[in-house]
């Protein structure tokens, strides 16, 4: 498996791997809209024997009243139903984390399953005081810190980039 940045030529293949993973293509088109709209954004996809089986997506999420600090929403993750649970959506994962890092991020927040984004270090964003701008169960909205105390004296809430309001 190889995991590496999205390319334009990899468009198609992106938007097969959300439309397969998700019950409705809203997913394939939030990934397009991101992709014109959001900057910067972080894209990476999952290679198996030269066919793209995965892709992840992070970009930019604001907290009210401290605009000023970097951080990036992860959203979505998806892999071919017929390579799931294979490793290949934690290796994206990590390595997504590590791109975000790179680039001076502080933080990620994510909408999933609590069991799955723990190994990663994710923790109830509620614990920091951050809530989320859409409806979903608390445990669900989760975040990690990249640079130790980076929420330290920041809550509030997390707005998502337009383009999730759009699709």
């Amino acid at each position: 498996m190889l995991i590496r940045a999205e390319e334009q030529k990899d468009s198609a293949a992106v938007r097969a791997v959300n439309t397969s993973a998700f019950e409705t293509p809203a997913e394939a088109r939030l990934v397009d809209a991101l992709r014109e709209q959001a900057q910067p954004v972080v894209s990476l996809v999952a290679e198996v024997r030269g066919a793209i089986v995965g892709h992840i997506m992070f970009s930019p999420v604001s907290l009210a009243g401290h605009h000023e600090l970097k951080i990036m929403g992860l959203a979505p993750m998806a892999v071919a139903p017929e390579h799931q649970r294979k490793g290949i959506g934690s290796a994206l994962v990590r390595a997504g984390l590590e791109q975000c890092k790179q680039l001076g991020v502080g933080a990620v927040v994510v909408v999933g399953h609590p069991e799955y984004y723990l190994r990663f270090g994710f923790l109830p964003s509620a614990g920091f005081g951050i809530d989320c701008e859409y409806e979903v169960p608390q445990e669900a909205f989760m975040v990690v810190e990249l640079q130790r105390g980076f929420l330290s004296n920041a809550s509030g809430k997390i707005r998502y980039h337009a383009a999730f309001g759009s699709v």
